[in-house]
């Protein structure tokens, strides 16, 4: 019973440490887009290659093209909260 209790104990470690060292995932925009069909514009852009794109769309009624976030440098507008002024204080 102690064996198990301490096997246990040591599978729960490994894997609290596994999820305590996982990474998060890096948002990137890839240059190429599936365009067509069933993807509103931009379409899906997943892939790095031309290439890749090409094996993604083949058969499916679908064309590759470039992304314009990555092909024309437009950087995803961040939303800045406005500054706020402060209340004057009333004076009694």
């Amino acid at each position: 019973m102690r064996k198990t209790q301490l096997a246990l104990l040591t599978l729960g470690a490994t894997v609290l440490v596994g999820f305590v060292t996982i990474a998060p995932a890096a948002a990137r925009d890839y240059p190429w887009c599936a365009q067509g069909g069933e993807y509103d514009y931009p379409g899906e852009c997943a892939y790095s290659t031309y290439e890749q794109c090409q094996a993604s769309v083949s058969g499916r009624l679908l064309f590759c093209g470039p992304n314009p976030l990555f092909a024309y440098g437009q950087a995803p507008q961040s939303r800045l909260q406005p500054r706020r002024r402060p209340r004057p204080i009333a004076s009694y």
